[in-house]
């Protein structure tokens, strides 16, 4: 098929080469705001360049995966939408709910599929995890617990529109919590700290702590920080009443022991997102390009995304509020 790739920084990049690579696409072209950067990844896949994200759909492409700016979200999904395209786009639709709103009915009433990048869900231990939820391998789940630590913080342009750690961060324990137990998010209890002064600028904190309630009772608790000396640590434990298991616990987890006897980590720490999640990222485009071709549902919905949005929005006031906030009271 031929997909058109709109966006070529960073991640936008390494779907490029995952795109070029993948035996559903014969045919690649991309664009950006940056010309320049866009005419450098193109050259680098054998890919064609369009002007601007309208040309790049008149070039009649079968698909598009959007990997721009997030303000460029939700106008590139209505634009996918018009065009009756199947889309792929990175999270989020957009950083509120009117405008997340707007995407949903306007993608609802188009009838496309669009696949919304929580790669956590295509990870391989993420997915063990829910399968040993589903079938009942842990038991009842009475908790979890769930970390997300970048081992520095982001260039602080990226912090002003990242919309917050909740958004930007945490979003991605909300969505693959609710996902791995198969069960919303109701009720969220959050707090936080903005150690240093450049999150304070933005209204944003750099240490964050939620406690989660899920339909039925289970109870989580979820860690985010900008900082963490000894790499990228991204990890779900889920404590069942037959087993306890672990995601994300390996010879690179960014953590050590020390208890007596016990040995140090034998490998380097993840050092970012890309390198922990690689794999996951190419299987969630793959699943992407099989859902088009064999036209079926998408494995991250638009739904969703929103429902992610939401408790996310939640922990946002429950800082601000010092208070539990329920779900239904964000909409």
């Amino acid at each position: 098929m031929h997909v058109g790739l709109v966006g070529t920084g960073r991640i936008g990049a390494f779907h490029a080469r995952g795109l070029r690579e993948s035996p559903l696409v014969d045919r690649l072209t991309v664009t950006d705001t940056d010309q320049d950067r866009a005419a450098r990844v193109a050259a680098s896949v054998h890919a064609e360049l369009a002007d601007s994200p309208e040309a790049l759909v008149n070039a009649g492409v079968d698909a598009l995966v959007i990997a721009a700016a997030t303000p460029a979200h939700a106008p590139l999904l209505n634009l996918a939408a018009d065009a009756r395209l199947p889309a792929f786009c990175e999270k989020p639709i957009a950083l509120d709910l009117p405008a997340t709103d707007d995407v949903i009915e306007h993608v609802q009433r188009a009838g496309t599929l669009v696949q919304i990048g929580f790669q956590r869900r295509f990870d391989a231990g993420y997915r063990a995890a829910h399968d040993a939820v589903l079938s009942g391998a842990v038991g009842d789940v009475q908790a979890v617990r769930l970390a997300s630590h970048d081992p520095s913080p982001p260039p602080e342009e990226y912090i002003a529109a990242s919309g917050g750690i909740w958004r930007d961060l945490a979003i991605h324990d909300f969505d693959v919590a609710a996902w791995v137990l198969g069960r919303p998010i109701v009720e969220v209890y959050a707090d936080g700290e903005a150690n240093a002064e450049m999150f304070a600028r933005h209204g944003d904190i750099d240490t964050a702590c939620a406690v989660l309630r899920f339909e039925g009772g289970v109870l989580g608790a979820v860690t985010a920080t900008r900082n963490d000396p000894r790499g990228y640590d991204v990890r779900m434990e889920v404590f069942g009443l037959k087993d306890s298991v672990a995601v994300g616990w390996d010879d690179r987890t960014p953590l050590r022991s020390i208890e007596p006897g016990v040995q140090p980590p034998r490998a380097a720490g993840y050092r970012d997102f890309l390198e922990r999640f690689e794999t996951a990222y190419r299987v969630e485009l793959q699943e992407f390009l099989e859902a088009v071709r064999d036209h079926r549902e998408s494995p991250c919905t638009v739904t969703d995304a929103r429902l992610a949005l939401a408790v996310a929005l939640a922990a946002d006031r429950s800082r601000h509020e010092h208070r539990p906030v329920r779900i239904e009271e964000i909409g």
